[in-house]
């Protein structure tokens, strides 16, 4: 149950709903009620839509999205551990959180069978200032990087082993010019040509739902034919997203602990004033009220200096985590999103994170298509009698699959 389903089945305030949540005190027979009722849930559990597997998990932003259109998560896989607490602080499982991916993707078979895959594979092997910070020192990147770059091969053996009727990647923007084109166009090659998907793709800003211009590249794939057109796909018009003020705290609330210190005021004043004279746009980004905010980063948590509040009069401050979490939809409308992690974690898991509405989004336009698949799936073989090597540029074929 959501808090908001729970508050509903007690016939008791939301506010007294979150008032328990957040460790007050409960009724016995309230507790004694849930706890029947979780009972039966879990002798009976809902009968979903469908099932999915969210892979590189973070946060849950994945997740959210396909949630809402009737699916239900049977298997979830986060290597991070303060990702894991805070999404376990906000998913109440029946399912164990798997840890690294490599683990599963050697023996799929551990994974529960699933109609749709969810991942967000790591993208800071693709990312300009991944890649930059790499060549600086001299590393390898892409499929290169042993330690990331090959996570999306991972993926792909569950793919092949699990064969769902559909799946959603997501990554960075710039995925898909990386190394001139090259690793995209491997990717690509490995669903379509490899893993035999109809595959499609679409960079989609963030702009029309919040107030960040935050653009990522979402890869569809889908087993069987369909009719669903990604990029024919009519987006609500960015002009008339929302802007910062819809986020942002009341001002006398926030804790001028996120107000920046006089000496990184200075600092990143300098360092701007330094950059503009050299010509180049480097530097801190000033917003107030009426504006969209530039893409919040995993790094927000060392200066903020992407995003940075206007306060006039006084120095400008950070976001609040709450602030983030509104800001990439997680916490919107109805839905409460618990932050109960340090600062630094709860900024690094957002600017990792997808962005919720964007996800209901594609999630939305594709659920006719997936309950279409399913259904079909239920008359036809799941899987095709082949046998196909899942090859690396740079090393042997993967295990073989069929």
């Amino acid at each position: 149950m959501t808090i908001e389903e729970a508050a509903d089945f007690l016939e008791v305030s939301r506010r007294s709903a979150y008032r328990y949540e957040d460790g007050g005190r409960v009724p016995k027979l309230a507790l004694r009620t849930l706890r029947e009722h979780a009972e039966k849930q879990t002798e009976n559990p809902v009968d979903a839509s469908f099932r999915f597997i969210d892979l590189f998990a973070g946060i849950g932003g994945l997740r959210l999205g396909f949630e809402g259109i009737g699916g239900r998560c049977v298997f979830t896989s986060e290597w991070d551990p303060s990702a894991q607490k805070t999404y376990a602080l906000n998913f109440r499982d029946n399912h164990e959180m798997g840890g690294d991916i490599r683990e599963y993707s050697q023996n799929p078979s551990k994974i529960q069978d699933h109609d749709v895959l969810l991942g967000g594979f790591p993208c800071q092997p693709f990312s300009l200032a991944g890649v930059s910070k790499k060549n600086s020192l001299g590393k390898p990147h892409g499929f290169l990087c042993d330690t990331q770059g090959t996570l999306f091969f991972d993926t792909a053996q569950i793919i092949a082993h699990h064969r769902p009727a559909a799946f959603v990647l997501e990554n960075v923007k710039n995925l898909e010019s990386h190394d001139g084109g090259a690793t995209f166009k491997t990717i690509i090659n490995v669903l379509r040509n490899e893993l035999r998907y109809h595959v499609q793709y679409r960079v989609i800003s963030s702009e029309p739902w919040v107030p960040q211009k935050r653009e990522r590249i979402f890869i569809l794939g889908f087993r069987d034919p369909t009719d669903f057109d990604f990029k024919a796909l009519e987006l609500p018009d960015a002009k008339a997203g929302p802007k910062l003020k819809s986020i942002l705290e009341p001002h006398d609330e926030v804790d001028p602990k996120y107000t920046l210190t006089p000496r990184l005021w200075e600092y990143l004043q300098a360092y701007k004033a330094k950059h503009q004279a050299k010509g180049n746009g480097f530097g801190y980004s000033l917003f107030g009220p009426e504006d969209v905010a530039r893409t919040l980063s995993a790094r927000y948590y060392k200066d903020g200096s992407e995003v940075l509040i206007d306060q006039p009069g006084k120095r400008p401050r950070r976001l609040t985590p709450l602030e983030c979490a509104r800001l990439m939809g997680f916490d919107r409308g109805d839905r409460r999103f618990h932050i109960k992690v340090s600062d630094t974690q709860a900024y690094r898991q957002f600017g990792n994170a997808v962005v919720v509405p964007v996800v209901e989004f594609v999630a939305k336009a594709m659920q006719p298509h997936i309950l279409k698949a399913i259904a079909a799936n239920h008359r036809t073989p799941a899987r095709p009698q082949i046998v196909q090597a899942i090859t690396r540029p740079d090393r042997e074929p993967a295990a073989a699959y069929g």
